[in-house]
């Protein structure tokens, strides 16, 4: 068997944490610029969203949509364990780890703390075919996955978010006073900001590929559509930190103290599918697809949901914008771990 050669991240992708960094900056500068943005911003809006932020999430996550293989729901996946191993650890296990993370390091901070939680309950459905790509990992199983998150996610995101924001710190008897928040506020937002551009992707995919084909679809018009997602995540965060500029400057550990919970869970998330993985002596292509499923998040997502649920201004949107920031790096560095281990891997 012909080993996959490995791709390369491309100078885009690899800068992303500059970029972020960058829109960041700027953010504060038009926000000390421009005092009175939030205002300007309200004047027109799709729900709760200003007009101009809702065609920055929409534009962030389209792209995103428009590169999902659909057809691969349809395909057969030789090792069955390998998926149910991954829905379960992504959709069980994930969001239960980023809850607990959330709770222990930030019991003082709930907005910070609902923020993560509406994070890690959202599994990656982008960037984790680039991470996937460059570990040389399954790409049939990856395309599979995917398809699979983007359609389940309509359905249990919002759920999800109830449960871990509603419902289970009433039973634990935690008290999470302030934070109110309901199935159908969670689930408008998901069928605007996901299932719009959902659909869009679907039949963007269906009817190109159908009239130029897959080669074409895939080598021309995914790439030019690329960098939109890009630009509408960096538009996002410019906005955000002008409205959130005297927050970040008077309170510059809040950040850190975000980062930390994410840096677990991502180590977490990736060490112990890959253990599991190995446990279940699946092939690496298919254990390190796995493990990036889980360990990735769909931050394109939780940042629209916590902007439409909790507002702009709000710490919720503040710790989505957080996640990319922490994600890129932990995920480049966690490739390399895995080409190493790649070495010394059983083969079944």
């Amino acid at each position: 068997m012909t080993e996959q050669p490995t791709p390369r991240l491309s100078t885009l992708d690899r800068l992303l944490p500059v970029w972020i960094g960058a829109a960041m900056a700027l953010g504060l500068i038009l926000g000390r610029v421009f005092p009175d943005l939030n205002d300007q911003l309200d004047d027109v809006k799709i729900d709760t969203v200003s007009l101009p932020i809702a065609i920055g999430l929409l534009v962030m996550m389209y792209p995103v949509l428009a590169k999902v293989k659909y057809k691969a729901l349809g395909h057969v996946v030789g090792d069955r364990r390998s998926l149910l191993a991954s829905l379960a650890i992504t959709w069980l296990a994930g969001p239960a780890i980023m809850f607990t993370l959330a709770w222990l390091t930030l019991p003082d901070l709930p907005e910070y703390r609902t923020g993560l939680i509406i994070v890690g309950i959202a599994p990656c459905i982008a960037m984790v075919l680039i991470w996937i790509d460059l570990a040389t990992g399954d790409r049939e199983l990856a395309a599979v996955l995917v398809a699979i998150n983007s359609i389940v996610q309509i359905v249990a995101y919002s759920l999800l978010g109830y449960f871990y924001l509603e419902l289970l710190p009433d039973w634990l008897g935690l008290d999470s006073e302030g934070i109110d928040v309901t199935v159908w506020a969670i689930a408008k937002s998901v069928l605007i900001f996901l299932g719009v551009p959902l659909l869009a992707g679907f039949l963007t995919r269906t009817f190109l590929e159908r009239a130029k084909g897959t080669e074409w679809y895939e080598g021309r018009f995914l790439p030019r559509i690329g960098p939109i997602a890009l630009y509408g995540l960096l538009f996002t965060i410019v906005i955000l930190f002008a409205l959130q500029g005297d927050r970040i400057t008077n309170q510059p550990l809040d950040v850190a103290r975000i980062a930390l919970p994410l840096l677990a869970y991502f180590a977490i998330m990736w060490f112990g599918t890959f253990w599991v993985g190995r446990r279940m002596h699946l092939s690496y292509e298919r254990n390190t697809t796995i493990s990036f499923t889980a360990a990735g998040n769909n931050f394109e997502l939780a940042i629209a949901v916590a902007i439409s649920v909790f507002g702009v201004s709000s710490g919720q949107a503040l710790a989505g914008v957080v996640g990319p920031l922490i994600e890129v790096p932990v995920l480049v560095g966690l490739v390399y771990v895995a080409q190493h281990r790649k070495r010394n891997y059983p083969h079944p």
